[in-house]
């Protein structure tokens, strides 16, 4: 346990010694090498992979922000449009709720629809034509969150790609200098390796909660639209 603590305090020291001569900037948004010479220049292969995940992440705010925006509950099932519509269909003013719901884009007025439109073919048409209509009308939603889940995914992967690319430079320049490395020299490489992972998780834990949040507000409104679409075709059930 002690040579552990020992071997990662050595490969930790280097990130330490570079950051203490380091702008905010020059850790967290590009790296830097200094090479035999004492010349620091930026390291622009791993450089590259950190300005792609910043790129990412400003993806993933605009996604998050933009899908919570068209899914929230509200655009799946506006309560009190479905209030009158049901009042409507209860009074008998069939006629009138269809013109309303095929004026109105929610999730519920599809399924309405969909249901009201299956009238002359009985109540069981109706209750499966509403189902059939709330499962499209989730699927269509849960194709577009898709991306955000795929991002969430995706984003670590790349900062594991920059992980490994950072420790083979640090251990190249290790080999190269016989064992006998800088460590100003070997902060380049571990640099790279935790500032990718950084932006990495950076992306990907924001991206799977949003994702896993919208998608169970998505799955209870629509399931919500459904059961309200069948408590409102109710009067169409034939007589026992």
């Amino acid at each position: 346990m002690q040579r552990r603590s020992i071997a990662l305090a050595a490969l930790l020291l280097p990130v330490a010694t570079a950051a203490a001569g380091q702008g905010f900037g020059s850790i967290f948004f590009y790296t830097t090498e200094t090479g035999a010479d004492g010349q620091t220049r930026v390291e622009w292969v791993g450089s590259a992979m950190i300005w792609l995940l910043i790129a990412l992440s400003v993806v993933n705010v605009s996604m998050m922000g933009v899908l919570w925006s068209v899914n929230r509950r509200r655009r799946i099932l506006p309560e009190r449009f479905a209030g009158r519509v049901e009042g409507l269909i209860e009074a008998g003013s069939d006629a009138e709720a269809v013109q309303l719901v095929c004026a109105e884009a929610s999730d519920y007025s599809l399924v309405l629809r969909s249901a009201l439109e299956q009238a002359g073919a009985g109540h069981a048409a109706m209750l499966r034509a509403a189902e059939q209509a709330g499962e499209e009308a989730a699927v269509r939603r849960f194709r577009r969150l898709e991306w955000l889940n795929v991002l969430g995914q995706v984003s670590p992967m790349i900062g594991l790609f920059g992980t490994v690319y950072g420790m083979i430079v640090a251990f190249q320049t290790i080999a190269g200098t016989g064992g006998n490395a800088d460590p100003v020299m070997l902060a380049s490489g571990i640099g790279t390796a935790l500032v990718t992972t950084f932006w990495g998780l950076l992306i990907a834990i924001p991206a799977l909660s949003a994702y896993a949040a919208i998608r169970n507000t998505v799955d209870a409104a629509t399931l919500e639209c459904v059961r309200r679409v069948e408590r409102a075709i109710a009067r169409f059930r034939p007589a026992m």
